[in-house]
């Protein structure tokens, strides 16, 4: 009996079909090696692991270069009699209905596992468990409350606002700002904003004069986040994108007039 070498494998380029269009890009592409011995129906049951097909529903399209693509008829046939060389595709068909298809990619039917709180609590090894370790956050006993909180940052709010001279009608510029990204604008509101909410506060509980302070500004520039008003609720009037709300440390008050065409060729000279 004469000596039979054994076959080397051919890494095979493994596809899918395009997904609506030939300039979409593949569903699936990856490589496998294939041994020529094997039989269509032995190829078959290896990719099924690769695409999630069927053996009995997969239709294979050899793709070789510098040859004409065919489909790989005949289960039991020998896959290297149909020309695999290295450097070769082998497209999976699905013959299934689309209905009758796994959709892999749709997570919306897929059933998602959420740790009890009575069990994450219990854990030993958590940042909960670290938290309560190190008294931290709501675990230290010398934390304020959260309407305690927000009555001390009420408080601050108001000595910056005196601090710094904060008044309706005056220019301003937001900090930190630094040229060529110097937002300055016109201050249209100062005062608590019972659109913004308070982490752990029921703001409707609450009397807005000890609410937190923010200080509405007019930007010169369509570089804000709003119209002056904020989840429905108007307080001052400006182009859309123009109003913006921050906190008074972030406001400097000072004679900054608005940006003109001469300002703006200045700078476009400066950078040159």
């Amino acid at each position: 009996m004469s000596f039979q070498p054994t076959p080397t494998d051919i890494p095979v380029a493994i596809t899918t079909p395009f997904t609506s269009s030939p300039s979409d890009e593949p569903r699936l592409h990856s490589e496998r090696r294939i041994t020529p011995t094997w039989t269509v129906q032995q190829v078959k049951a290896k990719l099924e692991t690769m695409t999630g097909i069927p053996p009995s529903s997969q239709k294979l399209r050899l793709k070789t270069p510098g040859r004409a693509e065919h489909w790989v008829d005949g289960d039991d046939t020998i896959i290297g009699e149909w020309g695999l060389t290295r450097g070769c595709e082998i497209e999976v068909h699905d013959t299934r209905p689309q209905a009758a298809r796994v959709n892999f990619t749709d997570l919306s039917s897929v059933e998602k596992y959420v740790l009890p709180t009575e069990t994450y609590e219990s854990l030993p090894n958590s940042v909960l468990a670290w938290k309560k370790s190190q008294k931290l956050g709501r675990f230290d006993p010398n934390a304020l409350s959260p309407v305690e909180a927000m009555a001390e940052q009420a408080r601050k709010d108001k000595e910056e606002v005196e601090k710094r001279d904060i008044s309706v009608s005056k220019r301003a510029i937001i900090l930190p700002s630094s040229p060529p990204h110097v937002r300055r604008g016109t201050i249209r509101f100062v005062g608590p904003v019972p659109a913004i909410p308070v982490p752990g506060v029921d703001i409707e509980t609450v009397d807005t004069p000890a609410l937190p302070i923010w200080v509405g500004i007019e930007l010169d520039e369509p570089t804000g986040k709003n119209d002056g008003s904020v989840n429905g609720k108007r307080y001052f009037m400006c182009p859309n994108r123009c109003g913006v709300f921050v906190k008074p440390e972030k406001v400097q008050v000072g004679d900054f007039p608005p940006l003109g065409l001469d300002d703006e060729l200045d700078e476009d000279m400066e950078e040159i």
